[in-house]
């Protein structure tokens, strides 16, 4: 028996192979060819003496030898890409990747960042606009501005903004609204983002909370919630607008907020970090600044009545 350690190059694809249980996804990921894949899995069967996966007529499965092997092939990799990552941000000490919602990236981060950038010109910002909860180690992220009620366990997390939200529109649309029933008699902008954002972003938690009975859908409907903003902007009707990314229009006077009636639901904003990387310079420097940045959406408090 062969007790060397295989190729890496065999190790990575069987690795990959096992995680999608299919040669064509796992080549894909590693870039090669589904053949180049299979071989690299043959030299890996070959230094084992002994197969890995079943090859079935349209999917593979794994062998007990292959069950046996997978998970610490995996452990192991995902050591070496944490250590790695940790490794890269040391030396190329003067980059900062940070990961955020496309939304809150365009509306929020992007306006404000020439601040930032000419106060540190040495550190070079880059940016991963992703909905998907994108890997510290594997998507070579520094820094995470997540948002929801989650927690972060087995990371450095740090909360810095729990968002609201109230109806809001143009000031001309504002003088017809005197009373939450006043809202019924006017396009009621429809969001339909999904998941926990349905307790902001669509009407029926508002209108619960201040005692009216939920209307049928009476506006156009988006599925992001930058698109409504901007339409509500324009006039086109009264929008559940989240104080976050409200605040551009807010600020331009594009958009008021007419009512007291205003909805939190446990939904944060939070700093998230590999644990031992909140501590470093650069890292320091952007939570510094982000906590300032999302202190000034408190000028919208005042009038606020939380139902």
């Amino acid at each position: 028996m062969n007790d060397r350690l295989p190729p890496l190059n065999a190790l990575r694809a069987f690795d990959a192979a096992a995680r999608h249980m299919s040669f064509s996804l796992a080549a894909a990921e590693l870039n090669v060819t589904p053949a180049a894949l299979s071989q690299q899995i043959k030299n890996l069967e070959a230094h084992l003496e002994a197969p890995v996966f079943r090859r079935l007529t349209r999917r593979v499965e794994l062998t007990e030898v292959g069950r046996l092997l997978a998970p610490g092939v995996a452990a192991g990799f995902e050591t070496f890409l944490s250590t790695w990552s940790a490794t890269l941000r040391r030396v190329a000490s003067e980059h900062l990747t940070v990961t955020a919602g496309p939304v809150f990236l365009s509306s929020f981060l992007a306006p404000r960042m020439d601040a930032f950038v000419q106060a540190h010109p040495e550190v070079e910002l880059r940016f991963a606009a992703s909905l998907r909860m994108l890997s510290f180690e594997r998507d070579g992220i520094d820094l995470a501005v997540r948002f929801g009620p989650g927690v972060d366990e087995g990371y450095f997390s740090e909360v810095i903004f729990e968002d609201w939200a109230t109806p809001m529109c143009t000031p001309e649309m504002a003088a017809r609204i005197n009373s939450p029933a006043d809202i019924l008699k006017l396009p009621m902008i429809q969001q339909n983002s999904g998941g926990r954002l349905e307790a902001f972003e669509s009407w029926m938690q508002w209108c619960k909370a201040v005692g009216l009975e939920t209307p049928k859908a009476a506006g156009p409907e988006f599925s992001a919630p930058d698109g409504a903003l901007s339409y509500a902007a324009g006039g086109g009707g009264v929008v559940m607008g989240r104080v976050s990314l409200a605040d551009p229009h807010l600020a331009a006077g594009r958009l008021v907020l007419p009512l007291a009636q205003t909805i939190r639901r446990g939904l944060r904003y939070r700093i998230v970090c590999p644990l031992g990387f909140e501590g470093s310079r650069n890292a320091v420097l952007f939570r510094d600044w982000l906590r300032a940045e999302v202190a000034q959406l408190d000028r919208w408090l005042p009038g606020r009545d939380f139902v």
